[in-house]
């Protein structure tokens, strides 16, 4: 996937997320990411796709700030990326919430860390959390909850600051499949509404068609394929001929001994 920022000193177009001939490597081991470039717009749901350690969350650390590529650059809504969680928002797979704090001092965390906490805080805290159904449990502590439920309260606590620019990294990947799926709904809702651009981590080819505006198919370091959908997120099409067209597409890119370039395919 060519960049044509490479060799530019000026700040990329206004996409959201900007990974601009991106290379990294851990001391001592091979390349783990290698030449990697893409954007991401507002509004936007980009799936990375691929195995178990191709360097997709590598990658998604490299977009975060949380490690410094070796090569290449990162920008975040035209800027540098450095972490900060009112413009990058973080939810991994495991919710990392703090077992001494209730549900809304955890989704407060990420104000504390920054500054004092105010009463419009707070209110905007428990609004959030009553638009994920959570209102009722703002002071249980974190393990008195489900799985489920603690995926929720870590997607408040990184939407709280509306970042513009949420990544996430196969957040509900040990969930059972009717949660996983109310979650991915709850994202697409909350995300659509705040026009949130997103970087979504799964080696899940349904969750990926399911949330992507592209999915991104990565592999040995590279991005190898991009498929593009339009589609309406519903329960029918989840099940449809359609749907099902597109995940089978998707496993015969990452079956393929040879990747097929990239391509756009629409619903």
């Amino acid at each position: 996937m060519a960049s044509s920022l490479a060799h530019s000193s000026h700040k990329p177009a206004p996409s959201v997320l900007v990974l601009d001939q991106l290379h990294y490597t851990f001391e001592g081991w091979p390349a783990v990411v290698k030449g990697v470039s893409l954007q991401v717009a507002a509004g936007e749901v980009s799936c990375l796709l691929g195995r178990s350690g191709c360097g997709k969350t590598t990658l998604l650390k490299l977009a975060a700030g949380l490690l410094e590529p070796d090569r290449g650059q990162v920008w975040v809504q035209g800027q540098p990326v450095a972490p900060d969680p009112s413009r990058v928002g973080l939810v991994f797979q495991s919710p990392t919430l703090l077992d001494w704090l209730d549900v809304l001092d955890n989704v407060l965390l990420s104000v504390s860390l920054k500054r004092r906490i105010t009463a419009a805080d707070r209110q905007a805290a428990l609004e959030l959390l009553g638009r994920l159904g959570l209102a009722a449990l703002c002071h249980q502590r974190p393990w008195q909850l489900s799985g489920g439920q603690q995926s929720r309260v870590a997607i408040a606590r990184a939407l709280l600051l509306r970042p513009a620019l949420l990544l996430m990294d196969e957040p509900f990947a040990a969930l059972d499949a009717m949660t996983r799926e109310d979650l991915q709904n709850d994202l697409l809702r909350m995300c659509g509404e705040h026009q949130t651009a997103v970087l979504f981590v799964t080696h899940d080819i349904q969750e990926a068609v399911y949330l992507g505006d592209q999915v991104l198919v990565m592999q040995g370091g590279q991005l190898q394929h991009t498929h593009r959908l339009q589609a309406k997120r519903t329960a029918a099409w989840r099940y449809s001929a359609d749907f099902a067209s597109h995940c089978a597409t998707l496993r015969g890119v990452m079956d393929a001994t040879v990747l097929a370039p990239s391509t756009e395919v629409a619903s």
